[in-house]
């Protein structure tokens, strides 16, 4: 496997991840009301309940420096006056670090060598050690050091999930930061610094400049360690120590047996699943199957998940109603598609706290986390556990609830503010500054339609708070609900309209409130934005100025590309082709870079391609294709014909054939500055998707043609919605609606009526 190919293996796994990890702990949880729902014009209002988003937790630590004094069991913990060395060394070209002086103690090895990751941690591993980004490394695109987690990843439950990986310190360990890092090494210690931006100009991001971040970790020879904080613009990252925990004998806690049962797979068939305490800080939790766990198999074997829910609760209350927990964790097998990786699957482990490494030994599967803070704290829990087919969300073996007594174990998680001289010495030692919970999706929508009823195709929600994420945007979700009936020929299955409390209309949304303060919810760049990179709104100023009426750039053009790209995600993009009898994926969840993707009816400009990516590509007839539009969706850009194929808004015949590159090679620019590639051309028309699909069902003459999308306001409890959300919320609705009418070709039309 050459190099490019692993990447981008890699990047479609950690794609696939990702997403499935932000939805994983709650796909199966339904949704329940969380707030009060009024309706103020043309936008609802949703006031959330107290608490209901638990609370943030803000970096307090500027202007102060952390001492970790290594001692026996671990290290005592110093918050002190800032200690800042002004001469910053070398900078870092490269991640890898050689000591020349000395070598320094930590995690029971010592080190000649480290690797310092550009988003604000260290991490101790050997050279040639691969990265899965999920842990450690930088994942997609190659190793450039430090640590990571999932893109998804709220930062309040990868803090946990980092226990126990690779030794790593997390100094101010925020992904997604940029910039430069500095050397200096002394006789007796190592400084690193670092001088790192936040991600600035783009739909993603919550500012249209460079903020200003700068740290510094100062690693001596005698073991310990120092971390400063002189000016921090960031509010939210992950700070601690994590060496790995010494091997300890596990502690039993518990037991849970089930019952055979014959007519399953002996690999579903759950017959024990036992939980252990791993020094005194872990929680391990293993399943036993009648039969060994499938390591391998085909595409539809992926999916299969092995569960464990956690509630804190009474013994006197338990419930057979598992979907209700507390906390889920889910270990799920992977299988990439297309034959991918040898048909070999892999499993992963997802849910608040737990590591994304899974055990696998016969008839055992196992993995270890740390319980969300809080949890430890009960006395006991009620578990109860599941395992499921890769094509069902239904169990099918369960194991039935039962109390477990929570002994010997601690919370790793410190508030370093708070800490004592004589607290400690802690083994592993780290803290989470973080904004508001992410909420469940379900919870939202069931919030809106149990108070507004099921009137509603698409939920869009928008806030005046942050959530724990590092994106601005959001992912989407949704049962996939339709009038008229389910829709098929779509490669996606309509599924779990209880659980988001629709009879059946319902079919997509937002997962989490979009902020009013970022950048996608302002209806232009301040006129002093630097300009960016062509997957900036910047870039395109003066092209989509031109064109408009008032000579400005068209209004809220991030947040229509937003919600448009999420809305898509209820047709598209996860059809396949059969051409030759080979099944070619056009995707998976967005157009393959190298499809054929131009769009029916532009938005703003004469070439777009999909918003559902894809690319616009002219064939130079020598082997070489140029690029003129490209796969990402900035700025906005309307629907390609697959994309209304797949809509129910125009027929089959009216998809004109189209093609997919596939082994993109880059071979220079043309004089317009496109990209242009060597690549193998796959001719591809509808009637190879419809046979590798079926036909798209309702046909383009009883499809649904009027839509209704919910624009939501989210406020906490008790506040009022500020202007700005007012305002840009109403803004974007008025854009999402011109845009859609515009981008089908009056086929369809969209309203956003909330009575």
């Amino acid at each position: 496997m050459t190099r490019t190919l692993f990447r981008m293996l890699l990047l479609f796994c950690a794609l696939f991840l990702s997403r499935f990890a932000a939805l994983a702990q709650d796909r199966e949880e339904p949704g329940k009301p969380i707030g009060k729902v009024s309706v103020m014009g043309d936008l609802i209002l949703l006031e959330l309940d107290k608490d209901a988003l638990g609370q943030q937790n803000l970096f307090d630590l500027g202007q102060r420096t952390l001492r970790f004094t290594p001692a026996s069991g671990g290290y005592h913990v110093e918050n002190l006056p800032l200690r800042w060395d002004a001469d910053a060394g070398q900078e870092l070209t490269g991640h890898e670090v050689v000591l020349k002086n000395f070598s320094f103690p930590f995690s029971g090895k010592s080190w000649g060598n480290f690797s310092v990751g550009v988003t604000g941690s260290i991490r101790f591993s050997s050279e040639n050690e691969p990265s899965t980004g999920f842990g450690f490394g930088s994942g997609p695109g190659g190793d450039q050091g430090g640590v990571s987690i999932g893109r998804f990843d709220p930062l309040s439950a990868g803090a946990a999930a980092l226990v126990n990986n690779v030794p790593a310190i997390c100094v101010f360990f925020k992904p997604r930061m940029s910039g430069k890092r500095y050397v200096k090494e002394l006789a007796d210690r190592v400084v690193v610094t670092w001088d790192v931006t936040e991600p600035w100009g783009n739909i993603q991001d919550f500012t249209w400049t460079k903020t200003v971040n700068r740290f510094q970790a100062a690693l001596f020879k005698d073991g310990a360690i120092e971390m400063s904080y002189q000016q921090l613009a960031a509010k939210d990252a992950i700070v601690g120590i994590y060496p790995l925990l010494p091997a300890a004998e596990e502690k039993p806690l518990a037991t849970l047996t089930g019952s055979r049962n014959s007519s399953l797979p002996a690999h579903l068939d759950l017959q024990n699943v036992k939980l252990s305490v791993v020094d005194g800080l872990l929680l391990k939790i293993t399943f036993e199957t009648a039969g060994p766990i499938l390591t391998e198999g085909e595409a539809g074997q992926s999916g299969m998940a092995y569960s464990v829910h956690f509630n804190v609760r009474p013994a006197s209350a338990e419930s057979d109603n598992a979907s209700a927990a507390d906390v889920v964790w889910t270990v799920r097998g992977f299988v990439p598609r297309n034959g991918a990786n040898g048909r070999a699957m892999r499993f992963f482990a997802f849910g608040p706290g737990v590591s994304r490494r899974v055990k696998v030994a016969g008839n055992t599967i196992s993995m270890e986390g740390i319980l969300p803070l809080g949890r430890q704290s009960a006395k006991q829990v009620i578990v109860s556990a599941q395992s499921s087919a890769g094509d069902s969300d239904e169990a099918a073996a369960k194991i039935s609830p039962r109390p477990v007594q929570l002994s010997g174990m601690r919370d790793p998680e410190v508030h370093f503010t708070a800490l004592k001289p004589q607290d400690g010495p802690f083994s592993v030692a780290y803290e989470a500054f973080h904004y508001y919970a992410l909420p469940n999706p379900r919870d939202l929508t069931c919030s809106v339609i149990k108070s507004l009823g099921d009137k509603f195709d698409f939920l869009a929600y928008y806030s005046d708070f942050r959530v724990d994420n590092q994106e601005a945007g959001t992912p989407s979700d949704g049962p996939l609900g339709a009038i008229g009936g389910a829709v098929t020929g779509i490669a996606a299955t309509q599924s779990g309209l209880a659980s988001y409390c629709t009879p059946g209309r319902f079919q997509w949304q937002f997962i989490q409130p979009v902020y009013a303060g970022s950048n996608q919810m302002q209806e232009r760049p301040p006129e002093d934005a630097p300009v960016g990179t062509g997957h900036d709104i910047t870039f395109y100023n003066q092209q989509l100025a031109e064109v408009s009426q008032d000579g400005k750039i068209p209004p809220y053009m991030y947040g229509i590309s937003q919600i448009a790209h999420e809305m898509g995600h209820r047709w598209a993009a996860f059809v396949s082709a059969k051409v030759n009898g080979e099944t070619i994926p056009l995707g998976p969840t967005h157009w393959a870079r190298g499809l054929q993707a131009s769009v029916a009816f532009p938005y703003r400009r004469p070439t777009e391609a999909s918003i559902m990516g894809g690319g616009v590509w002219q064939d130079n007839f020598d082997g070489t294709f140029t690029q003129l539009d490209d796969d990402y969706y900035v700025p906005a850009t309307g629907w390609s014909y697959l994309d209304l194929y797949l809509m129910g808004l125009i027929a089959p015949v009216e998809v004109p054939d189209f093609f997919i590159l596939r082994n993109l090679v880059p071979a220079g620019k043309d004089s317009n500055g496109h990209p242009i590639f060597k690549a193998e051309r796959t001719k591809v028309t509808i009637q190879d998707v419809i046979a590798a699909e079926g036909e798209r069902l309702p046909a383009v003459n009883k499809s649904q043609r009027h839509f209704n999308t919910g624009m939501v306001m989210v406020v906490q409890h008790a506040a009022a919605p500020t202007r700005e959300l007012i305002e840009r919320t109403a803004g974007i609705r008025r854009q999402w609606i011109d845009y859609f009418a515009v981008t089908t070709g009056r086929r369809a039309a969209m309203t956003a009526d909330p009575n």
